[in-house]
Order: structure tokens, then C-alpha cells, then sequence
């Protein structure tokens, strides 16, 4: 699997085109955020996997298993240019066979570790992400590749997307749950050298200033949002739209379930431009 170009070259911005984002949960509106104000112009849908949700307990094989299937279902419903998995347990488990699925260009999330190693200055930084993305090969080989010669620092917590979550939906948190996501990572043999921490989780973006206040002074927090949306728009400008595709504007919100009680997400999702609930796609898998 390619790492999207993490580079700051900008891409060319389409003036058409249809993206589609797709996550477990909320996580994925900080990618299409930047996808959006990088391109105002392109009708973005997100999609959010309601009937599966949480990914952190859900075992390899499973999601595997279901990841293709619900690609095909939502892009078959919302007919995208590009599908854009915005997720790292997903993409660094599953791009592959998604794209093996689909007719259409799929852009991957995986950890920012290649321009944090780049630009660490301490020679030590630190990988904040969920327990799975932690645990995978693929996190595994990047660091061999783009960071063989820095030490990467590795904590995974579940809890800190739950306080994102709340965060977003503006409901009460504890404050101190971000100095205590943040202490194994600092604590750690040589933690305290850490001045880059790459936020491997699209969750985290929706709360990195409050990590930036409970870090230590000059630390710096990166992630993947905007390399991905510059990968996006390069992809889009490579082809040619007309029609149907671009016929209307995005803002549509997809889930696979119809179970109803996501209050949390719909509120979240609505505060992001995504307010246009389409019936659910199911999936049986």
C-alpha cells in the first residue's frame, strides 16, 4: 500500500468532481473538512458505518470481511468520483481489498510519520493513534521506512477517541483526560525529547488544541488531513467529470444501519455541513 504524498506541494483545484468520505464514526469529518476548504467547489458526502461501529473492538477478519462490501454499497447509492477511507485502522488493514472492489480511485489515511521524522528536530517523536493501528504491520513498516534513524514513541488509546467524540458533540469532559492520554507517551525512556506527535487517528484532530494545552511547550502535533485531501484533489483534477456526477451539491450524510440513536453523530456531522440524512444502506456480512 502507497503512503499518500505527504508533501506541501498544492495540487490543482477541480472545479467538479464528487468525493465521498467514508469512517466508522465522526473521525473522517476532519478529513473532509480539509477537503472542503481546499475545494469549495466539489460536492463532498460522508458516509459513516453506524452498523459497525466501533472498529476498535471489531476483529481483523471481520472488518476485512465487511470493509469491501460496505465501499461497494455506499458508492453504488452515492455514485462518487473518488472514495476516500477516512480511517487508519481501515486503510492500513483494508485499502487493498477495497480497491480490488471498486471502479473507482480510492484514497487511503495512515499515520503522518514520514513528515514527522522529517522535520523533528529532538530526533524523537512520539505516534498517537488507537490500539489497532498501533498493533498493525503496516504502522510497523513505516516506521522501518521513513523513520529507521528516529526514535518513534508508541501509545494507543481508546479513551481519547470517546473524549473526542464528546468534545465534538459538545457535550461534558474531563479536561484531564488529555494530560493523561499524553503522560505514557512523555514518560517513557526518552519521552522527554518529544517535539513531534503525529495524531494517527482522524478523531484526534477534532481535539488537538486541547492536546497542544496539555503538552509540553513547543511540541507539535501533526496528522494526515491535509495530505490526504492534497492526494484527493490530484486524483480528482485527473479526471474528466460531467453529468450526473456533479449535477448537485454535497452534504449528504450516509449510514448503514436503521437502527436509529446517533444523536451524537447526526449532531456532530450537521455542525460540519453533512445534514442531508439518506437512507441507510444495509449490509449483510
Amino acid at each position: 500500500m502507497r503512503e499518500p504524498d505527504q508533501t506541501d506541494t498544492p495540487p490543482d483545484v477541480p472545479e467538479t468532481g464528487r468525493v465521498l468520505v467514508f469512517d466508522s464514526g465522526m473521525g473522517g469529518l476532519t478529513v473532509a473538512r480539509e477537503i472542503r476548504e481546499m475545494a469549495p467547489g466539489l460536492a463532498v458526502d460522508y458516509a459513516a458505518d453506524t452498523g459497525f461501529f466501533p472498529y476498535g473492538d471489531k476483529s481483523d477478519e471481520a472488518l476485512r470481511a465487511r470493509l469491501p462490501e460496505v465501499a461497494a454499497a455506499l458508492t453504488a447509492q452515492a455514485r462518487p468520483d473518488v472514495f476516500v477511507i477516512a480511517c487508519n485502522t481501515a486503510s492500513t488493514l483494508a485499502l487493498d481489498e477495497v480497491r480490488a472492489r471498486l471502479d473507482i480511485p480510492v484514497i487511503g489515511t495512515v499515520p503522518a510519520i514520514k513528515p514527522a521524522a522529517a522535520q523533528t528536530r529532538s530526533s524523537v517523536i512520539g505516534l498517537l493513534a488507537t490500539p489497532g493501528t498501533i498493533r498493525r504491520a503496516y504502522t510497523a513498516r513505516l516506521i522501518e521506512e521513513f523513520a529507521s534513524d528516529v526514535t518513534v514513541i508508541l501509545h494507543g488509546s481508546v479513551e481519547l477517541v470517546r473524549l473526542a467524540e464528546a468534545v465534538a458533540a459538545g457535550e461534558p469532559h474531563d479536561p484531564q483526560g488529555f494530560a493523561d492520554t499524553l503522560r505514557p507517551i512523555f514518560e517513557a525512556k526518552s519521552g522527554e525529547k518529544i517535539d513531534t506527535i503525529v495524531l494517527a487517528c482522524t478523531h484526534f484532530p477534532l481535539v488537538a488544541e486541547q492536546l497542544a494545552a496539555a503538552a509540553p511547550a513547543g511540541v507539535r502535533f501533526i496528522d494526515s488531513g491535509a495530505a490526504i485531501a492534497r492526494q484527493t484533489l490530484r486524483v480528482l483534477s485527473g479526471q474528466s467529470h460531467a453529468g450526473p456526477a456533479t449535477s448537485r451539491e454535497g452534504g449528504r450524510l450516509y449510514v448503514t444501519d436503521t437502527g436509529g440513536g446517533h444523536e451524537r453523530l447526526l449532531k456532530v456531522c450537521e455542525r460540519f455541513g453533512f445534514g442531508a440524512l439518506q437512507p441507510a444502506v444495509l449490509v449483510q456480512t
